[in-house]
C-alpha cells in the first residue's frame, strides 16, 4: 500500500494525508499524553497543588475545526503565499491577525473554572488579559468579569479585540488606569517579554489585594525570545528556569521565580497549548504549565 512515505512535494504530501486520515478521530490515546504529570517528580510544597486535567469536549472541537480548516486547500495555499511575502517586515501575530488565522487554545471554560475553584455563575468586576491576541482565549475568561481589558501590540489583533467589544489598553498604560483588577491572564507572554520580572512586579501591583489572583501560562521548556518585526531576538533580561523535565521546571517557577517578585501558586496544572495549524499539519502544540497566582507578603516588589 502507498504510505506517502516518498512524497517530495508539500503539497501533495499534504493532500495525500488529508485523504487518508479522512473521518480519523482527532481525540486519541497520544492526545492523553498532552495532560501527564509525574506528582512524584513535583516538589513537596507544590505536589498537592496540583490538578489533573483532561482532554474534554470543548478541546476536542477545537482540533477538529483546526483539522478541518487545514484541508481547505486554496485557503491554506494563500496564507501559505502572504506569509511568505510578509515574514521578513511583519511578526508572525500580524501575520495572523491579518489573515484571521492563528486561533490559540490554553485551556476550555471547564478548565479555567476548575483552577480558579468558581462555579459557572459567578462574577467578579474586572478582568485583564495581558497580550490577548484575537480574544479567543479571553472570551473563555470574560463571561464571569463585569468588565474586560486587554492589551495587545499587534494592531491586527487590536482590530479583532475591538470587535468583541473589549476594552483595548496600552502596553504602558494598564498599570496606571487608577483601578485595580480581580484576575489578570498572562498567557504564554513571560518568555515573550523583555523584563519578565518587571511584568510581574506591574502585575502583583495591579491587582485586587488579598481576592485578586494571576492566571499565568508559560511554555516549558522555558525558552525566552522576543520578537521584533520578523526578527526574533534574546530579551533584555533574560529570566532562568531550572530543571530539565516539565515537573522540575514547575517546581523551579513555583519555589523560586514566583516567590521573588511575592507570589505564591494556589494551583497549576498541565496543559496543551494548540494553535491552528496549516496545510502542512491539522494543529500546533506546546507543553504548557497553567498557574493560578496569588500575592504574598514575601518577594521583592522593587521596580528594579
Amino acid at each position: 500500500m502507498w504510505s506517502g512515505k516518498y512524497v517530495r512535494s508539500p503539497l501533495v504530501r499534504s493532500l495525500f494525508v488529508n485523504m487518508v486520515t479522512e473521518g480519523e478521530e482527532v481525540v486519541s490515546a497520544e492526545n492523553q499524553e498532552w495532560y501527564r504529570c509525574c506528582p512524584d517528580l513535583l516538589g513537596e510544597s507544590v505536589r498537592a497543588l496540583f490538578i489533573q486535567s483532561h482532554l474534554d469536549s470543548d478541546t476536542g472541537a477545537f482540533l477538529q475545526r483546526s483539522k478541518e480548516k487545514s484541508s481547505w486547500l486554496f485557503t491554506q495555499l494563500y496564507h501559505s503565499l502572504v506569509s511568505t511575502v510578509l515574514s521578513p517586515m511583519v511578526s508572525r501575530t500580524s501575520i495572523n491577525g491579518f489573515l484571521g488565522r492563528g486561533a490559540m487554545f490554553v485551556f476550555s471554560t471547564n478548565q479555567f473554572q476548575q483552577l480558579l475553584r468558581i462555579e459557572p455563575d459567578w462574577r467578579a468586576e474586572r478582568l485583564l488579559d495581558l497580550g490577548a491576541g484575537d480574544g479567543g482565549v479571553t472570551e473563555v475568561m470574560g463571561v464571569h468579569f463585569r468588565q474586560v481589558y486587554a492589551t495587545e501590540v499587534s494592531v491586527p489583533m487590536r482590530w479583532h479585540l475591538q470587535r468583541r467589544n473589549y476594552t483595548i489598553l496600552g502596553i504602558d498604560e494598564w498599570q496606571h488606569t487608577g483601578f485595580q483588577y480581580d484576575v489578570i491572564s498572562c498567557l504564554n507572554l513571560l518568555d515573550r517579554c523583555d523584563d519578565p520580572l518587571h511584568l510581574l512586579r506591574d502585575i502583583r501591583r495591579s491587582l485586587v489585594p488579598k481576592t485578586g489572583r494571576l492566571v499565568l501560562a508559560a511554555v516549558l521548556p522555558f525558552q525566552p525570545w522576543v520578537e521584533i518585526g520578523g526578527r526574533w531576538e534574546r530579551p533584555k533580561t533574560h529570566l532562568k528556569v531550572a530543571g530539565k523535565t516539565w515537573e522540575e521546571q514547575v517546581t523551579n517557577m513555583s519555589n523560586d521565580v514566583f516567590r521573588k517578585v511575592g507570589f505564591q501558586v494556589e494551583a497549576v496544572t498541565r496543559l496543551p497549548y494548540l494553535c491552528e495549524g496549516d496545510m502542512y499539519n491539522d494543529y500546533y502544540v506546546l507543553d504548557d504549565a497553567v498557574f493560578v497566582l496569588k500575592a504574598s507578603g514575601e518577594g521583592d516588589d522593587s521596580s528594579q
